[in-house]
């Protein structure tokens, strides 16, 4: 599951001012790599997963193995996480939450949405853009919602003091930038989800940051809320990409919350929507949302958090009134200037590559390339 890339189609412009960390495939298999100065560093033999790599008190490519300038280099561009687990928070933005409580009502008909999407944004659409989540203000929105009969569990946590924060993907089993992207074969009402992913390492510490496409089956979930696993997690749903850009004086977890992340979607028919989430209307912080993921659980290998989306996709494709879902042959790019541009081509699940690289595949790999040695440097430091 790899894609062969270009800087030039997919790094933003600063690629060369950035330093930034992620994976690619050499003919003796996966390897961590690090992006400073424009010039490409395998650190495999210094920390031979990118989950260590990013536990290294000093993120330097001392030690690792100069490759040339990135944009010269011929390699297939992974995922840049590996051992990492894969978590997302999902309604996180107001938008996002209105469309979870039409799908919810909706019963995963997308007849029926936009008669249901007009009544619920007459009622609480202006007065769930303005208020805080677990504010006084929140509780008093929620007792006129219940009243009104208009209470949702999607509401609960939009609004309400607990993020929702679910497991989106086993470790590995993530695409990169080039992959293909997959949706149930059985689903008939689906859309991208393009986000932004914090990297947080063992430690806790939010390192950087990169570009997701949480890939979510609306007929699924609409359903029933205990379909998400079904919604969520197939195979090729979710890719990650290109790189990871880390925090430095040049980039910031103030540049992930003032972020415009851009989607486009051409189909093989010749149809296309464009759309736009403003990080500045996220409706919970995101180290906040870092914070809530660690309250009570431990992550040794460190985690990538999907932060949500504003993206509503309501643009009619077919039908009017039907709005929007993915055919096959879909190229979905997302795209930030801080951290370049994820691109994916959609077929169905059963049609993506099958993940077969695992956790013993790449032990295995690394054993046999004398990668796992107790004596590295700094590998847990």
């Amino acid at each position: 599951m790899s894609g062969h890339f270009s800087v030039t189609d997919y790094l933003p412009a600063d690629w060369r001012d950035g330093l930034f960390a992620g994976r690619i495939l050499t003919r003796e298999g996966p390897s961590p790599i690090l992006v400073s100065g424009g010039i490409a560093y395998d650190m495999s033999r210094v920390a031979p997963t990118v989950s260590q790599l990013l536990d290294r008190s000093s993120l330097s490519t001392d030690g690792g193995k100069a490759l040339g300038a990135l944009d010269e280099i011929d390699a297939d561009l992974l995922s840049p996480v590996d051992l990492q687990c894969v978590k997302a928070c999902g309604v996180t933005f107001a938008v996002s939450a209105l469309e979870r409580v039409i799908e919810e009502r909706a019963r995963g008909d997308a007849n029926a949405a936009q008669d249901i999407r007009s009544r619920i944004e007459e009622r609480v659409g202006s007065s769930i853009r303005s208020v805080v989540p677990g504010s006084p203000e929140s509780v008093a929105l929620k007792a006129a919602l219940i009243e009104d009969g208009l209470w949702s569990q999607y509401l609960e946590v939009a609004i309400g003091p607990d993020a929702e924060v679910f497991t989106k993907s086993p470790v590995l089993s993530t695409v990169g930038v080039g992959a293909d992207i997959g949706i149930r074969s059985d689903s008939t009402w689906n859309n991208p989800e393009p986000e932004i992913v914090l990297v947080v390492n063992s430690k806790g510490e939010a390192v950087g940051a990169t570009l997701g496409n949480d890939v979510n089956l609306r007929d699924f979930e609409g359903r029933s809320a205990l379909l998400l696993g079904k919604a969520k997690d197939n195979n090729a749903s979710c890719s990650l990409g290109p790189l990871i850009r880390l925090f430095d004086d040049g980039f910031t977890v103030d540049d992930v919350r003032s972020a415009e992340v851009d989607l486009t979607i051409d189909g093989p028919e010749g149809y296309r929507l464009e759309g736009r989430s403003s990080m500045n209307q996220i409706s919970r912080d995101p180290l906040d949302l870092v914070r809530q993921t660690l309250s009570e659980h431990q992550y040794p290998d460190g985690f990538a958090l999907f932060l949500g989306t504003l993206f509503a996709p309501v643009q009619d494709r077919d039908e009017p009134g039907r709005g929007f879902t993915h055919k096959v042959g879909d190229t979905v790019a997302i795209s930030t200037p801080r951290l370049g541009r994820l691109v994916n081509r959609v077929v169905t699940s059963k049609e993506a590559t099958p993940w077969t690289f695992g956790v013993s595949a790449l032990m295995t790999n690394l054993a046999g390339r004398g990668l796992l040695s107790a004596k590295q440097e700094e590998v847990t430091a």
